[in-house]
This record gives C-alpha cells, sequence and structure tokens, in this order.
C-alpha cells in the first residue's frame, strides 16, 4: 500500500470527525484569540495560536485566566441649578 493511499483511506474513514473537531474548536479559538488580543495578553495570545489542544486550553482561558472586564460606570447626570 502506498502512501497516497494510506491517506486517502484515512481521510475517508475519520473525515467526518475531522470536521466535527474542526466546527468544534473554530469558534473557541476564535473568541479566545479576540479577547486576549484585545486584553493585549501577548503570551496568552501566541500560546492559543500555536498550541492546538482541540479548543481545552482555549475553553481554560475564557474560564479562568483572562482579565475581567471593569464595570462601566455611568456618568453622574449634571445637577441643574435653579435661576433666580
Amino acid at each position: 500500500m502506498d502512501l497516497s493511499t494510506c491517506v486517502a483511506n484515512l481521510s475517508v474513514q475519520y473525515g467526518y470527525w475531522i470536521l466535527v473537531a474542526i466546527l468544534w474548536q473554530l469558534p473557541w479559538k476564535g473568541v479566545a484569540l479576540w479577547k486576549s488580543a484585545r486584553n493585549k495578553q501577548v503570551v496568552w495570545f501566541i500560546v492559543l495560536l500555536v498550541v492546538n489542544t482541540l479548543a481545552l486550553l482555549e475553553i481554560l482561558y475564557l474560564a479562568f485566566f483572562q482579565k475581567k472586564a471593569k464595570p462601566v460606570e455611568k456618568p453622574a447626570k449634571p445637577v441643574k441649578r435653579k435661576k433666580k
């Protein structure tokens, strides 16, 4: 059996599972990369970009390691003074 036949057989046998893995991982990786970039966490961005863990690392990052956004305070309404 030559290499091309072996690869063709594997792609037919496991093609469905590869597609499922890609569809599972893509949204997690996208959100994790976006949040790490927005939070200026360069090391996390590079690790998430390079390491492929089927979204396990991405889920851990999103759950425990991302910087939490500070709540936005609403500006106080200006006090209206009565004219005399």
